[in-house]
């Protein structure tokens, strides 16, 4: 099979630090044309709007659309519409009803859609899975916090709504313990703090279980100052397993016994290529499902305003 043709939109901090360099490395892969307000890809056709970008080149396969979840319903319609392969960066989109809807066009377009979750495809997350499949777990506590000064600077979208602040990350998290945990959860209560000149949260706790009353803490918080984490730690019958930076290394009872260099957005592009060659789509809706339960029934508290 010849590479597919692919065309990125939103050409921003994400696209030059992983999707760039990930679709170089790719053999699946072609780059063929941007969209993008501002940003462009030396060497690569660039256009202002992802209208013009398919007008202009009908060779484009596929679309990794890399702009704010906030407006990327739109674009993902017309691309699906126009019959290309659609790949979403993480969250799909800004409600779980328009994620529904592409999905849906994707299957009568007969075209792939796929809804990436780039944590999930850290290295010692299949593994963590395998161990907590062997073992009865007994808790799950996910500690996640960072500097949003750092990872997003001065993008403000991130604060209005359909930014989700500080679950931008936090889902990053959620994508992973839905996918290692062996039964779903749900969340039972919540807390997200919301600066006074902000429309999403800086900061949320969360609490969940299962069928089996698994209990299940989660704490999201976007004001960490120096060493980010990003840790999940279950208390098993086989030990504590410390699940540590964001699935880079998988330790337990204090050995490490998994650890590999990052490799996410690889992953995630061969994932998109198997789908596209296979003629289905890959649209799992779990971690977005639980942000959206954590503001269904999340208490609002209100804090200092915060600036970047």
């Amino acid at each position: 099979m010849p590479p597919i043709n692919l065309a990125i939109v939103g050409v921003g901090k994400i696209v030059r630090d992983q999707h760039l360099p990930s679709v170089a490395k790719s053999a699946d892969f072609n780059l063929v044309a941007t969209a993008s307000r501002h940003g462009t890809v030396d060497g690569v056709p660039a256009h202002k709007t992802i209208e013009a970008m398919l007008d202009a080149d009908s060779s484009i396969d596929a679309v990794s659309l890399c702009m704010p979840p906030q407006y990327r319903y739109e674009a993902a319609h017309k691309a699906l519409s126009a019959g290309k392969h659609v790949f979403l960066e993480k969250p799909p989109g800004a409600t779980l009803s328009e994620v529904a809807d592409l999905e849906a066009t994707a299957a009568a377009k007969g075209v792939s859609l796929f809804a990436s979750w780039h944590s999930r495809y850290a290295p010692a997350v299949e593994p963590a899975k395998a161990f907590l499949a062997s073992t009865r777990i007994k808790s799950v506590k996910v500690i996640w916090k960072e500097d949003v000064r750092h990872w997003h600077p001065n993008q403000a979208w991130i604060w209005q709504a359909g930014g989700l602040g500080v679950f931008d990350p936090g889902i990053n998290a959620l994508s992973i313990v839905t996918h290692i945990l062996p039964r779903a959860a749900f969340i039972t209560a919540a807390t997200l703090e919301f600066p006074e000149n902000c429309d999403a949260p800086i900061a949320a706790e969360l609490h969940l279980t299962d069928a089996g009353n698994l209990p299940i803490h989660a704490v999201f918080d976007w004001r960490q100052t120096g060493k980010q984490t990003w840790d999940i730690i279950a208390e098993t019958e086989a030990g504590t397993m410390v699940l540590a930076e964001g699935g880079a290394k998988l330790l337990i009872d204090g050995d490490l016994k998994f650890a590999e260099p990052e490799q996410e957005y690889s992953a995630l592009y061969a994932r998109f290529a198997e789908i596209i060659k296979s003629g289905t789509s890959d649209v799992d809706l779990a971690p977005l499902r639980h942000v959206a339960d954590a503001f269904l029934l999340g208490k609002r508290k209100l804090v200092a305003a915060f600036l970047e």
